[in-house]
Protein backbone atom coordinates (compact mmCIF):
# COMPACT_ATOMS: atom_id res chain seq x y z
CA UNK A 1 0.00 0.00 0.00
CA UNK A 2 1.47 3.42 -0.99
CA UNK A 3 1.38 6.14 1.88
CA UNK A 4 1.20 9.39 1.10
CA UNK A 5 3.82 11.74 3.45
CA UNK A 6 3.27 15.47 2.81
CA UNK A 7 5.13 18.01 3.82
CA UNK A 8 5.88 21.76 2.08
CA UNK A 9 9.03 21.92 0.52
CA UNK A 10 10.99 23.11 3.54
CA UNK A 11 10.84 22.74 6.78
CA UNK A 12 10.14 19.40 7.83
CA UNK A 13 11.69 17.92 11.01
CA UNK A 14 13.85 15.33 9.70
CA UNK A 15 13.12 12.68 12.28
CA UNK A 16 9.61 13.43 12.15
CA UNK A 17 9.98 12.34 8.17
CA UNK A 18 12.93 9.42 8.36
CA UNK A 19 11.49 7.27 11.84
CA UNK A 20 7.66 7.40 10.27
CA UNK A 21 8.46 6.72 6.70
CA UNK A 22 11.17 4.09 8.11
CA UNK A 23 7.86 2.31 9.99
CA UNK A 24 6.09 2.12 7.19
CA UNK A 25 8.47 0.95 4.87
CA UNK A 26 9.34 -1.77 7.55
CA UNK A 27 5.53 -2.91 7.60
CA UNK A 28 5.37 -3.76 4.11
CA UNK A 29 4.04 -0.21 3.22
CA UNK A 30 5.68 2.02 0.04
CA UNK A 31 6.05 5.33 1.45
CA UNK A 32 6.23 8.67 -1.44
CA UNK A 33 7.12 12.06 -0.57
CA UNK A 34 4.32 14.40 -1.95
CA UNK A 35 5.08 18.37 -1.72
CA UNK A 36 3.99 21.40 -2.69
CA UNK A 37 6.82 21.83 -5.29
CA UNK A 38 8.87 19.11 -7.72
CA UNK A 39 12.71 18.73 -6.91
CA UNK A 40 13.80 17.91 -3.38
CA UNK A 41 12.26 19.23 0.21
CA UNK A 42 14.69 20.58 2.54
CA UNK A 43 14.32 18.56 6.21
CA UNK A 44 15.40 21.08 9.18
CA UNK A 45 16.97 19.38 12.82
CA UNK A 46 15.09 21.94 14.78
CA UNK A 47 16.79 25.22 13.62
CA UNK A 48 19.44 23.96 11.69
CA UNK A 49 19.45 22.88 7.91
CA UNK A 50 19.61 19.25 7.70
CA UNK A 51 19.45 16.44 4.97
CA UNK A 52 17.24 17.07 1.85
CA UNK A 53 15.07 14.28 0.36
CA UNK A 54 13.52 13.48 -3.08
CA UNK A 55 10.07 14.88 -3.97
CA UNK A 56 7.88 11.91 -5.92
CA UNK A 57 4.72 13.77 -6.73
CA UNK A 58 3.30 17.30 -6.36
CA UNK A 59 -0.15 17.68 -4.52
CA UNK A 60 -1.16 19.88 -7.23
CA UNK A 61 -1.37 16.62 -9.31
CA UNK A 62 -1.70 14.33 -6.28
CA UNK A 63 -5.00 12.26 -6.11
CA UNK A 64 -6.39 10.34 -2.47
CA UNK A 65 -7.37 7.53 -4.45
CA UNK A 66 -3.66 6.21 -5.12
CA UNK A 67 -2.77 6.18 -1.05
CA UNK A 68 -3.87 3.64 1.32
CA UNK A 69 -3.21 6.86 4.35
CA UNK A 70 -1.91 9.92 4.91
CA UNK A 71 1.54 11.14 6.84
CA UNK A 72 2.11 14.51 8.20
CA UNK A 73 5.00 14.67 10.05
CA UNK A 74 5.70 18.20 11.45
CA UNK A 75 8.22 20.86 12.42
CA UNK A 76 7.02 24.74 12.85
CA UNK A 77 7.72 25.78 9.65
CA UNK A 78 6.29 22.51 7.77
CA UNK A 79 2.60 22.60 8.88
CA UNK A 80 2.32 26.59 8.64
CA UNK A 81 3.65 26.32 4.78
CA UNK A 82 1.28 23.66 3.98
CA UNK A 83 -1.54 25.38 5.39
CA UNK A 84 -1.55 28.05 3.28
CA UNK A 85 -1.07 25.66 -0.01
CA UNK A 86 -5.05 25.22 -1.00
CA UNK A 87 -3.84 21.95 -2.56
CA UNK A 88 -2.32 20.31 0.54
CA UNK A 89 -5.16 21.43 2.51
CA UNK A 90 -7.57 19.47 -0.35
CA UNK A 91 -5.26 16.60 -0.58
CA UNK A 92 -5.06 16.30 3.48
CA UNK A 93 -9.73 17.43 3.94
CA UNK A 94 -9.65 14.36 1.03
CA UNK A 95 -8.17 11.81 2.78
CA UNK A 96 -10.85 12.32 5.58
CA UNK A 97 -13.68 12.47 3.08
CA UNK A 98 -12.08 9.09 1.93
CA UNK A 99 -12.63 7.59 5.31
CA UNK A 100 -8.47 6.65 4.85
CA UNK A 101 -6.46 6.78 7.89
CA UNK A 102 -4.21 10.07 9.17
CA UNK A 103 -1.12 10.40 11.31
CA UNK A 104 0.35 13.70 12.18
CA UNK A 105 2.98 14.65 14.49
CA UNK A 106 4.22 17.41 16.50
CA UNK A 107 2.52 20.78 14.49
CA UNK A 108 1.37 18.92 11.79
CA UNK A 109 -2.23 19.86 12.91
CA UNK A 110 -1.91 23.50 12.15
CA UNK A 111 -2.54 21.45 8.56
CA UNK A 112 -5.92 19.43 10.16
CA UNK A 113 -7.16 22.65 11.55
CA UNK A 114 -6.65 24.17 8.26
CA UNK A 115 -8.52 21.36 6.46
CA UNK A 116 -11.23 22.44 9.08
CA UNK A 117 -11.02 17.99 10.08
CA UNK A 118 -10.63 18.35 14.22
CA UNK A 119 -14.20 19.20 15.00
CA UNK A 120 -15.47 16.88 17.18
CA UNK A 121 -11.80 14.65 17.19
CA UNK A 122 -9.84 14.10 20.39
CA UNK A 123 -6.36 14.62 19.27
CA UNK A 124 -2.87 15.20 20.65
CA UNK A 125 -0.02 17.52 19.29
CA UNK A 126 2.92 19.62 20.40
CA UNK A 127 1.58 21.54 23.58
CA UNK A 128 1.74 25.00 21.98
CA UNK A 129 -1.36 24.06 19.40
CA UNK A 130 -3.49 23.12 22.57
CA UNK A 131 -5.27 26.38 22.11
CA UNK A 132 -5.94 26.02 18.24
CA UNK A 133 -6.89 22.76 18.38
CA UNK A 134 -9.98 23.55 20.76
CA UNK A 135 -10.99 26.56 18.65
CA UNK A 136 -11.23 24.40 15.93
CA UNK A 137 -13.49 22.42 17.90
CA UNK A 138 -11.42 19.58 18.90
CA UNK A 139 -10.65 18.28 22.49
CA UNK A 140 -7.38 18.57 22.80
CA UNK A 141 -5.24 15.79 25.46
CA UNK A 142 -1.73 15.22 26.49
CA UNK A 143 -0.47 12.36 25.97
CA UNK A 144 2.50 10.70 24.28
CA UNK A 145 -0.07 9.07 21.23
CA UNK A 146 -4.19 9.37 20.74
CA UNK A 147 -5.99 7.49 18.37
CA UNK A 148 -9.30 8.96 17.03
CA UNK A 149 -11.77 6.93 15.51
CA UNK A 150 -14.37 9.56 14.88
CA UNK A 151 -16.06 8.30 12.05
CA UNK A 152 -15.23 8.40 8.76
CA UNK A 153 -11.32 8.45 9.46
CA UNK A 154 -9.07 7.35 12.15
CA UNK A 155 -6.60 9.95 13.36
CA UNK A 156 -3.40 8.89 15.13
CA UNK A 157 -1.42 12.18 16.56
CA UNK A 158 1.49 12.15 18.77
CA UNK A 159 3.16 15.30 20.26
CA UNK A 160 6.45 15.36 19.96
CA UNK A 161 10.33 13.79 18.42
CA UNK A 162 10.34 11.79 21.48
CA UNK A 163 7.08 10.30 21.10
CA UNK A 164 8.05 8.81 17.47
CA UNK A 165 8.70 5.01 18.53
CA UNK A 166 4.53 5.03 19.96
CA UNK A 167 3.82 7.14 16.99
CA UNK A 168 5.05 4.54 14.35
CA UNK A 169 3.56 1.84 16.30
CA UNK A 170 0.31 3.45 16.74
CA UNK A 171 -0.08 4.19 13.14
CA UNK A 172 1.39 1.17 11.34
CA UNK A 173 -1.38 -0.40 13.17
CA UNK A 174 -3.94 1.13 12.40
CA UNK A 175 -3.20 1.57 8.22
CA UNK A 176 -2.27 -1.92 8.38
CA UNK A 177 -6.19 -2.26 9.73
CA UNK A 178 -7.30 0.21 6.95
CA UNK A 179 -5.65 -1.83 4.46
CA UNK A 180 -6.93 -5.50 5.46
CA UNK A 181 -3.08 -6.92 6.15
CA UNK A 182 -1.63 -7.67 9.24
CA UNK A 183 0.91 -5.31 10.88
CA UNK A 184 4.22 -6.51 10.56
CA UNK A 185 6.31 -5.00 12.54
Amino acid sequence: MQIAFLTAHEGVEQVELVKPWQAVSGSGGEPRLVSTRPGRVQAFDHLDKADTFPVDQVVAGASVDDFGALVLPGGVANPDALRMDADAVAFVKAFFDAGKPVAAICHAPWTLIEADVVRGRTLTSWPSLRTDVRNAGGEWVDEQVRVCEAAPSTLITSRKPDDLDAFCEAFTAEFAKASGVGASR
